[in-house]
């Protein structure tokens, strides 16, 4: 009797096991479909997008410059990616960094995406063009003589506080000369959404080259004749950082478009400050150059296009 016992019990014991095989069968196969992956997405605005790890990156606007940069007294999130080719939103994508973009001396910011990052905090800005506020600098003067040299180390110094909108607000208001100087009528021409008109008087001396290093036009002119704003918006870089451009003044029209102004004798504009089509932002001059001239251009989500196929014809 005791044979019959031992048979039947192996008979179970082997049915079990089949069972318990099919189920971690079930389990394995359940898991692989749940495991991260590289995929393409197509987004419904038809824009190029990739996920990674679970979490959807949009691509990169511009050229990934790779590698990283040190941020120096001065700095903004604007003029670091003007001065390495990439788009603001960007960067601060890159870089986990929300609005309004406050940034540290001595931070160390990435400039291409990590394999491994996803998408931290809303960085594309609100919808309407040209905020009033934007990201801070730690420190500059409203206007300087010298052109400083590129610098890509953050210098020992005691951690700065960065100024928040309100007290740039305090600022611009206490400033005596504050009120905006008369705008001067001009023809203007609207183009993707921005209304556009000549930032000086006179003839472009240098078209605009896509391969040249500081790619934009060059119009001619007198040392002191005024520099207007091209268009409606807000500054976001007046400084001497770039080489190259002497006395620079950035300002964004909105989330796509930025346009520069180099060259500057004296800049009249600081960061945060609002201005509007006509306004004279700087007096022209020849820091950065070898005469006196303005160095204008136009970028659309990073990339440098030429400022004739926007600016009105004369």
């Amino acid at each position: 009797m005791k044979k019959p016992i031992r048979l039947g019990m192996l008979a179970s014991m082997d049915r079990y096991l089949q069972q318990l095989a099919m189920v971690a069968v079930i389990l394995l196969l359940a898991a692989c479909g749940t495991m991260p992956n590289t995929v393409s997405v197509e987004p419904v605005d038809g824009g190029a997008y990739s996920r990674a790890g679970g979490a959807v990156m949009p691509a990169a606007r511009t050229p990934i410059p790779g590698g990283y940069y040190v941020v120096v007294r001065g700095d903004t999130l604007y003029s670091i990616a003007f001065r390495n080719g990439v788009d603001f939103r960007d960067l601060a994508q890159w870089n986990a960094i929300a609005a309004p973009y406050t940034i540290w001396p001595g931070q160390r910011l990435r400039l291409s995406p990590s394999r491994n990052a996803g998408i931290a905090h809303d960085v594309s800005g609100p919808a309407h063009p040209a905020p009033v506020f934007v990201p801070v600098r730690t420190a500059s003067p409203a206007s300087s003589t010298a052109t400083a040299p590129e610098r890509h180390v953050a210098a020992k110094a005691k951690p700065a506080t960065p100024v928040t909108s309100a007290t740039a607000a305090v600022a611009h208001a206490q400033r005596p000369d504050a009120a905006a100087r008369p705008v001067v009528s001009s023809a203007s021409r609207a183009v993707s959404g921005v209304t556009w008109r000549w930032p000086a008087e006179g003839s472009v001396i240098t078209r605009f080259q896509s391969g040249d290093a500081i790619p934009g036009i060059e119009i001619a002119g007198k040392s002191g004749d005024p520099v207007r704003a091209a268009a409606d918006g807000v500054v976001v870089y007046s400084g001497n950082g770039l080489v190259g451009y002497g006395e620079l003044v950035i300002i964004k029209h909105s989330d796509s478009f930025l346009s520069a102004y180099g060259h500057n004798r004296k800049r009249l504009v600081k960061e945060g400050e609002r201005v509007t089509a006509g306004q004279e932002i700087a007096e022209m001059g020849s820091t950065g150059a070898s005469r006196n001239e303005l160095e204008f251009q136009i970028r659309k989500d990073g990339n440098p296009v030429d400022p004739l196929t926007y600016l009105p014809s004369r």
